[in-house]
């Protein structure tokens, strides 16, 4: 991308365009590449978008989003400039400025007045005796951790970053491999050309590749293990990516609780979580993805989005339908951020089959006369499909193993998908976002297991046009199945499944979001459900006074 940004910035014709907006003379211009997005015009040939901005200053951490240019360019495979386009402004497409002065204010992301009432925290304990982390030279290329009752693998590549590998909770298989399998942020201005805002940030940059080295105190607190991750060159050379992923325990809060109410006494432990995380910055945003391993065999798998927002000029005054002014002149176009975590369980086997559960209202009858009953319905997926998230009945989505059956419920092992309630693709079903991202049309998908099959967008986003996505893999099933699309697909009860969990953030930018936004938090559960016979983490200490150490803060007179 520095090559485009460099031939760009060189190209006579830009700077014809540069000079005719009379920036000011201590104005430098920073241009952003985009990988094109598709809308079925100009497909021939790979392009790249060039945004333009303007920094307003030497410093260069300066926020350079806060002045985008009314100004874009399209590169093309040979670092030509195909196209240059002047940005509207209102719905009219006339455009920001003419050519006139700048609109925004805010020079620098990070203000020199810091509140000083928070002290720092200090994460201290023995951590370092209770995770056992060594690097498998032999036979493997990622690492193992062993941490109370978990053991895993974690791996690191260039498209998905931080994968998870062999989970495993005291000896039992639970999932074979855990991984982010796509990230698509679609943009909903549909004036040309932001109609071409639509990044698949794994499928064409890559999280890997865009992995943060991350700082120990800061990123992340205490005891801190460290991964390196590996990639190579165009040319082949291995390259080195230090300290992208961190391994450290957090306390967590109560774990459970009782006090008998007879006689006053409680039994509280305490929750410890070990924590794999790993940070990406794309452009403008970050991304933080963090695993958590609980003492009562959880898994819950976090995204916090914070960065900059991606802007656009708009003129004093003027307003649009899709998004909003932040600052002077400052557009923040509307858009959504869906993710796709992969799922491949493996719960003490390969064979594992879907449960969908919901809770019924039970109708007045002689076994329930007073209305107050509700019973669960419960159905076994036969066959490859996407499903829905539905609140009013608590549908529920359980992993079991039809062959493993609890001794005390009487009913299959299983752990259950703790989705993240979030909104789907808002765009159109027939526009280019919905055919490129075809797992964006449903929250939860089941498949059986394909080698290449692991991005549920396709192997190569780079300008798609769909059609290589989960749902195209489903319906090419159908029909080799039966000949029709009708048919039902490739079998998925007690069969090595994979599920696939959709979920995001529709982001709306308000004020607080700028300059620099702080974290939009996406949480997704897995919780074991029956898979063991009574609660995991019973055995965890309790918790006392004498081991937590606790310091009691005295009340302080603030005088007359």
């Amino acid at each position: 991308m520095r090559k485009v940004e460099l031939a760009c910035l060189a190209h006579p014709r830009v700077k014809e365009e540069i000079e005719a907006l009379k920036l000011p003379d201590e104005a430098t211009v920073v241009i952003e590449p985009w990988t094109y997005g598709a809308d079925g015009e100009n497909m021939s040939q790979r392009i790249t978008i060039c945004w333009f901005y303007m920094r307003l200053s030497s410093n260069p951490d300066a926020n350079y989003y806060a002045y985008p240019l009314d100004l874009c360019a399209e590169i093309s495979l040979d670092m030509e400039v195909a196209k240059v386009y002047r940005l509207p402004s209102g719905e009219n497409g006339q455009s920001a400025t003419g050519g006139g002065g700048q609109r925004s204010s805010t020079a620098v992301i990070f203000t020199s007045r810091v509140n000083t009432t928070p002290v720092s925290q200090q994460i201290v304990g023995p951590a370092h005796d209770r995770i056992r982390l060594c690097s498998l030279m032999a036979h493997h290329s990622a690492n193992s951790i062993s941490w109370e009752k978990w053991t895993m693998r974690v791996g690191f590549n260039y498209r998905e970053g931080m994968t998870l590998h062999g989970i495993r909770y005291d000896g039992r298989s639970l999932f074979y491999r855990l991984s982010p399998s796509e990230m698509f942020v679609p943009y909903a201005d549909p004036r040309s050309p932001f109609v071409r805002k639509a990044a698949f940030d794994i499928g064409n940059d890559g999280a890997g590749a865009c992995a943060n080295n991350l700082k120990l105190g800061c990123d992340c607190l205490g005891q801190t293990k460290y991964f390196d991750g590996w990639l190579t060159t165009l040319a082949g050379v291995p390259l080195k990516l230090p300290n992208v992923i961190c391994c450290h325990e957090v306390d967590d809060g109560i774990l459970w609780k009782h006090t008998n109410f007879r006689t006053g006494n409680a039994v509280v432990t305490r929750s410890r979580l070990l924590v794999l995380q790993t940070i990406i910055t794309v452009s403008n945003y970050e991304y933080i993805f963090l695993f958590y391993f609980g003492q009562d065999a959880s898994i819950h798998y976090e995204i916090r989005a914070t960065g900059i927002l991606s802007t656009a000029p708009i003129a004093i005054g003027d307003t649009v339908p899709y998004g909003a002014v932040v600052a002077p002149g400052v557009l923040a176009p509307y858009h959504q951020h869906l993710f796709c975590l992969r799922i491949d369980p493996a719960l003490d086997s390969h064979r594992n089959s879907l449960v969908v559960e919901e809770s019924h209202t039970t109708p007045f009858s002689p076994s329930n006369p007073y209305g107050v009953g509700y019973a669960t319905k419960s159905a076994t997926i036969a066959h490859e499909l996407g499903l829905d998230l539905k609140h009013s009945n608590n549908r529920t989505f359980k992993i079991v193993n039809e062959s493993r059956i609890n001794p005390t419920t009487g009913t299959p092992v299983g752990f259950k998908l703790v989705p993240c309630y979030s909104a789907l693709l808002l765009a159109h079903p027939d526009s280019f976002h919905a055919r490129r991202s075809e797992f964006g049309t449903h929250a939860v998908w089941v498949t059986r297991y394909h080698d290449d099959e692991m991005f549920p967008s396709g192997k190569f986003t780079m300008q798609s046009t769909g059609g290589e996505g989960i749902a195209s893999w489903i319906r090419r099933r159908r029909r080799e199945n039966g000949g029709e699309e009708d048919k039902k697909g490739a079998g998925v009860r007690d069969e090595d499944i994979v599920l696939w969990h959709t979920f995001g953030s529709t982001h709306h930018p308000r004020a607080e979001d700028w300059p620099v936004m702080p974290c939009e938090k996406m949480m997704v559960g897995l919780k074991p459900v029956n898979f063991f016979e009574r609660n995991p983490g019973l055995d965890v200490a309790v918790s006392t006074q004498e081991k937590n150490l606790s310091v009691l803060v005295e009340d302080v007179s603030l005088g007359a």
